[in-house]
């Protein structure tokens, strides 16, 4: 912040527009300073400011000093309020940076944690389609087995078929009749 200090205005007479002569000033008419001299004149510019400064210290040195006093605050003040919003912006970057680290942390162990589900969502699906399949193998070697079964059965009643045929027909031969008709009486 830059300081306000009060400024004094200096009146300066340039060589170029020197003011009428009065009759008083005619016999000690000084030539006016040749144009060269521009340099010395703003050194006489600060030595006539620098009396002024004397000259109004020793006159309102109290206003001064609380002027200068009032200057000092301000400064102090407007460093604090730099050093405050420096700080400020120091926390936000520093709490934006950890923020956004553990968002990327967060997406890291998230998609780790993703990889390894979808790894075991295909070893499940991989032992799913074993034992589906073993399950199918088990309903074919149960479907064979009835099948099996039931070809004996067929077998076992066509045997049977046969041999009531056979002995039907040798009783009808000899004439005799069954001593077991039907098993139940």
């Amino acid at each position: 912040m830059a300081e306000e200090q009060p400024k004094e205005v200096e009146t300066t007479v340039t060589p170029s527009d020197p003011p009428p002569p009065t009759s008083d000033e005619k016999a000690a008419v000084t030539p006016p300073p040749p144009p060269a001299e521009e340099k010395i004149d703003e050194s006489l510019s600060l030595a006539v400011s620098s009396e002024a400064v004397k000259e109004k210290s020793s006159e309102g040195s109290v206003g001064r000093d609380a002027a200068l006093a009032k200057l000092t605050l301000e400064k102090k003040d407007s460093f604090i309020r730099a050093w405050e919003e420096n700080e400020r912006s120091k926390a936000m970057n520093k709490a934006q940076k950890k923020c956004s680290d553990i968002e990327s942390w967060e997406k890291r162990k998230a998609a780790a944690i993703e990889a390894d589900l979808k790894k075991l969502e295909e070893q499940l699906e991989k032992k799913k389609a074993e034992y589906v399949e073993k399950m199918k193998n088990k309903i074919a070697i149960i479907h064979r087995q009835a099948e099996e079964k039931r070809a004996v059965i067929e077998a076992q009643r066509g045997e049977e078929l046969l041999k009531a045929e056979e002995m039907s027909a040798k009783y009808r031969a000899t004439g005799t009749t069954p001593k077991k008709f039907l098993g139940c009486f």
